[in-house]
């Protein structure tokens, strides 16, 4: 999705824009997340880091499942493509998936 837009985001993500429970739920858990990734990342702990980035998967399942990203209202739209990009930050912190093979 976030290969496919060429849509400028934001720097953060507005939680006052966000309206579904799914999106509600995983963008307070990304924000936890990040603050709680911090100090594994600083001691190159990646391994531990990937295993807190897995305990997302039901809440990311949940939100693809219930949740349109690509909707016409440009601000929502924004701000949930934001949200997918903090996601995908976490885990570029990580490892870039994108170059296993």
């Amino acid at each position: 999705i976030l290969a496919k837009s060429d849509e400028v985001l934001s720097d953060r993500v507005n939680a006052s824009t966000l309206k579904e429970p799914e999106e509600i739920k995983l963008a307070m858990q990304v924000v936890v997340l990040r603050d709680k990734l911090e100090p594994y990342f600083a001691e190159g702990r990646y391994q531990d880091a990937l295993v807190e980035l897995a305990e997302l998967r039901e809440p990311v399942d949940a939100f693809f499942d219930k949740v349109m990203v690509m909707v016409d209202d440009k601000e929502l739209r924004i701000n949930r493509l934001t949200m997918l990009e903090k996601l995908r930050e976490l885990f570029l912190r990580v490892a870039d998936i994108s170059l296993l093979q």
